[in-house]
Parts: C-alpha cells; sequence; structure tokens
C-alpha cells in the first residue's frame, strides 16, 4: 500500500534571542538547520523538505542542503507567532503551486539536532498505524514533579510518601520533547492546531531528547553526535558530485623549503596523485582551491589534470560559483581541508574531510578525519575510500 504523501516542514525564523543566528550556527561541522535536513532527506516516508524562513542565511544554507524554501511574511515570524501559524502558510504555499495540498504534514524542530530519520519515519507510522489524525514524538519521563502550595510542597501525579521505583512503574509518563510532529493536513488545517483529532505518540529513545535553547545545549549536543556518530566513510557522498581540495596541508605536509632566490618547492605524494587519476577516471569533477599563489600548485595541478583556482581569499563564494557554473549540487560536494581559513567551505558543502594533522578547528568541523596526515597519504586514502564505494 502506497504510503501518503508527506511535506515535512522545518520553521527557521532568523531572529533568535538565546542564542544569536543559532539556527546557523556550526554543530558538529553542519550549520544546526542542516542536522534536520539530512535526517528528513533520509526518512523514506517524507517526499518533500522545506524550510520556512524569513532569513536570506538560513535559505541559502537550507538550499545548500537540498531543501525547498518557503519565503516566510515577517509578520509571521515575529517573537509571538506561532508555529501553525508557518505551517499553514507553507502548506498554502505549496498548495497553490501544486493544486491540491499534501495528504501529510510534518513539522521538524531544527532546535532538536539528534533527531534522526527513523524518529520521522516512525512517528509516520505510528499515526497510520492508529488511524489517528495526528502524531508527536515523545520520551519516557522517570523523574518526578512537585509544585509547592501554600501548606508546602505537593507530589505532582505521585504521593512523595510512597513512590514506585522506576523498574515497578508498569508506564512511565511520557514527555513531549518538541522534535518531531505529523498531521493529517486536512485535520490540521480544520482544527488549526497539531493536536488535532485522534491524537496519539510515538515514543523516542530519551538519549536524544535535546533541545538548543542556550550555548551549553550546542555543547552537550556536540558530545553526544560526536560520540554516537563518529566520522564514518559510510556517509561519504557516492558518487559526489564534485571533490575540492585546499593544497597546503592537504596536497602537502603544510611544509616549504624557501631557496635564496626566494623560490618554493614542496613536497607532494605520488600515491595522492594516483588516487586523483583513479577518480579522475570515473568522472568526479574535481578541484584544487588554493588561497596561496604559487607556480608549484598550478604545476602540480596541471601535473594531475585537475582544474586550479588559486589566489582566493573568499574561498566559499568561489567554490559555490564554480559548482553553480556546472549545475553541480553542493549537497552532494566533498572539501577537504586543514586550517581555519577552510571551515567555511567545509561547512558550506554536504561533506567535509580533513587529514589526521589537521588543525583542531577543522577536525572539529570535519564530517570525516582521516587516518593519513597531509601530504602524505591523506588524498589517497579518501580517494580510495571513494573508488571503493563508487566500483
Amino acid at each position: 500500500m502506497k504510503s501518503p504523501s508527506c511535506l515535512a516542514v522545518i520553521p527557521a525564523r532568523g531572529g533568535s534571542k538565546g542564542v544569536p543566528r543559532k539556527n546557523v550556527r556550526d554543530l558538529a561541522g553542519l550549520p544546526l538547520i542542516a542536522h534536520a535536513i539530512r535526517a528528513a532527506l533520509a526518512a523514506t516516508r517524507v517526499d518533500r523538505v522545506a524550510v520556512s524562513t524569513d532569513d536570506e542565511e538560513i535559505a541559502r544554507v537550507a538550499r545548500r542542503f537540498g531543501a525547498e524554501v518557503i519565503d516566510r511574511p515577517a509578520a509571521l515570524a515575529s517573537d509571538t507567532a506561532s508555529s501553525e501559524s508557518a505551517l499553514t502558510h507553507a502548506l498554502d504555499t505549496v498548495s497553490a503551486a501544486d493544486g491540491a495540498d499534501p495528504e501529510l504534514v510534518m513539522m521538524i524542530q531544527c532546535t532538536s539536532p539528534l533527531t534522526t530519520a527513523e524518529d520521522l519515519d516512525g512517528t509516520v507510522a505510528r499515526l497510520l498505524d492508529a488511524g489517528a489524525d495526528s502524531c508527536f514524538s515523545a520520551v519516557a519521563f522517570h523523574h518526578f514533579l512537585w509544585t509547592e502550595g501554600p501548606d508546602g510542597a505537593e507530589g505532582v501525579h505521585h504521593d512523595g510518601a510512597t513512590r514506585k521505583r522506576r523498574q515497578d512503574l508498569e508506564r512511565p509518563p511520557l514527555l513531549e520533547n518538541g522534535a518531531v510532529y505529523v498531521m493529517r493536513a486536512a485535520a490540521f488545517r480544520e482544527a488549526g492546531t497539531r493536536f488535532c483529532g485522534k491524537t496519539v505518540i510515538f515514543e523516542t529513545d530519551p538519549a536524544r531528547a535535546l533541545e538548543i535553547d542556550d550555548p551549553v545545549d550546542f555543547a552537550k549536543a556536540e558530545a553526544v553526535l560526536r560520540h554516537a556518530a563518529p566520522a564514518d566513510a559510510a556517509e561519504l557522498p557516492a558518487p559526489p558530485s564534485a571533490v575540492i581540495f585546499d593544497f597546503d596541508g592537504v596536497f602537502t605536509d603544510n611544509g616549504v623549503v624557501v631557496r635564496e632566490d626566494g623560490v618554493e618547492a614542496v613536497v607532494c605524494s605520488r600515491g595522492d596523485g594516483m588516487g586523483v587519476g583513479l577518480l579522475r577516471a570515473r568522472g568526479v569533477p574535481l578541484l584544487i582551491l588554493s588561497k596561496e599563489r604559487n607556480p608549484v600548485v598550478t604545476a602540480r595541478a596541471k601535473k594531475l589534470k585537475v582544474e586550479c583556482l588559486q589566489g582566493i581569499d573568499d574561498k566559499l563564494p568561489a567554490l559555490l560559483a564554480w559548482l553553480g557554473e556546472r549545475a553541480l549540487d553542493p549537497a552532494r560536494a566533498i572539501f577537504v581541508g586543514n586550517d581555519v581559513n577552510d571551515l567555511e567551505c567545509m561547512r558550506g558543502v554536504g561533506f567535509s574531510a580533513c587529514p589526521s594533522d589537521a588543525h583542531d578547528a577543522a577536525k572539529r568541523a570535519a564530517r570525516l578525519v582521516l587516518s593519513r596526515p597531509g601530504g602524505r597519504g591523506a588524498v589517497r586514502e579518501l580517494c580510495d575510500l571513494l573508488v571503493a564505494r563508487l566500483d
């Protein structure tokens, strides 16, 4: 039986009081909103992914990571505007373009970056299996709530004097985690609320119940993401739309030999060159993008038969322009960098990698930290990983 059509909407206002610009702030090498987009695109029960925003930067990031963008009017992006108003506007926009509503509308909070594609699919499945009109994600809640009245402290839903142990509870209460909401579009429109008609709950892993509200939450989420999802070659896009390399510290060990006449020389790996040749032979677009303007970069790029842009101070616009001219998807591009001047490019494409001896900031930004150092096999390692997935 065919699954109902589902539009996933990620509301993302430009304004943020607790953490300025938090929706595009870096988290484990990606803008915060990119985590929600990646989960939605990976979900099998989601047909379309749209970011509803009033902010140009958020819109650019959303498109870069593969989402559609719905321009939200300023009146629906104020501190007092409801998420429901953004969802209704998104439905109106899509319906005007397509001539009909999707059967289901899903709201994903980008402030819950630990949400997985399985959470999204599970919420839809729970709604359908229960014949419900709406469903939201929640986690088991084992804590004891209290309130203080005129006569002192009073337990909420428990007697403080005689309360059961966690393992003795037949069914613990569930805490709405604010991550995922799915509604039948018709029921949502009629009720005007995400809790419409028959509402059921999809229980998710409490370890992923984290909302980003302040800077400390970023640190918590970073620790969980780095621990739970260490860099893995299986995440590499295969095939990639393109592979873009920095030069110094990637094709070299970041060292330089300066002769008395001022001429510079570097040492490169023939093995790296072989790896580049293997990728080139498989039709993968390749680019060397370097801040330095040096004849050695030109000479090495010519030897490798790889296009080269050098003397580029602002690398990300140049990278995106190069991709755009060739109609190559940034969300499936790989950038390999090694230092702080590579961070924007590493965050500006769908996947990033760095050598094992890269600067700590580059390692934090990279989706994959290679086991080999720059100039001594890092490029070959990445090429071999890609070739193995392509063949």
